[in-house]
């Protein structure tokens, strides 16, 4: 059975993994869905000081305290600028990466480099609190910016939908491992909703052996459509 330790994206938290979790789970699987640092239920931990590498640090810190090895990694959205980081931090602890709808960063990349537009759009609503800049800040339109369109989803997304750290969109990914981490085999998920995958690289990592999916969804797939990326993400841990 597999370990899946499943990273969420910005202004969510481990929370938008609840209806995944368990179908993962039902199958045998081991599955972690941690929130990061200042975000969901560690939205009390903010400080200015949050950024991208610390939230690096906390995966890295799952993986080393519960012993974990062989992890199929995925992110969604921001969360693959987090699970290509800590691939090279602990590449040795990795089974697989999974891009869902994610962010699919070089070194020296930052989510700004990534999708400049959604960037710019985010920070267009930016706010200081406590010295902290902050985006992504939730209102009636949050959830069908990602694509949820059931009423329920919706109002259970925007009650627990936090501000992100601009901090976090901006720093830079700075890889120390790369030669090793890229021997990490990769997958990659795409929202044909929002394609938020370079399209013009799919060819290329295909022919690199990396196993590339779509998914006629919007971009929080893991809400709007639970059962088939579980499908796709067991079918990944067994290839």
């Amino acid at each position: 059975m597999a370990v899946f330790v499943l990273v969420h994206g910005g202004g969510h938290g481990g929370w938008c993994y609840d209806k995944l979790s368990p179908l993962l789970r039902s199958q045998g699987h081991d599955v972690y869905s941690p929130s990061l640092t200042g975000l969901g239920d560690r939205k009390h931990l903010l400080t200015p000081e949050v950024g991208l590498d610390t939230h690096i640090a906390d995966i890295v810190n799952i993986l080393f305290y519960h012993d974990l090895r062989e992890v199929i990694l995925a992110g969604h959205s921001y969360g693959g600028m987090v699970i290509t980081g800590v691939a090279d931090a602990v590449p040795d602890r990795i089974g697989r990466l999974v891009y869902l709808d994610a962010a699919f960063p070089r070194d020296g990349e930052s989510l700004v480099d990534n999708a400049p537009e959604m960037m710019a759009f985010a920070r267009s609503d930016s706010r200081v609190v406590d010295g902290v800049e902050l985006v992504l800040w939730p209102n009636e339109n949050s959830a069908s910016r990602q694509g949820v369109t059931d009423p329920h989803d919706a109002e259970w997304m925007l009650a627990r939908l936090t501000p992100q750290p601009w901090k976090c969109f901006s720093d830079k990914l700075r890889l120390h491992n790369q030669e090793q981490a890229a021997r990490v085999p990769r997958a990659i998920v795409n929202c044909t909703s929002t394609l938020a995958r370079r399209r013009g690289e799919q060819p290329m990592r295909a022919r690199e052996g990396e196993l590339i999916f779509e998914i006629d969804t919007g971009h929080d797939l893991m809400i709007t459509e639970p059962h088939a990326v579980a499908e796709m993400l067991i079918e990944i841990a067994d290839s």
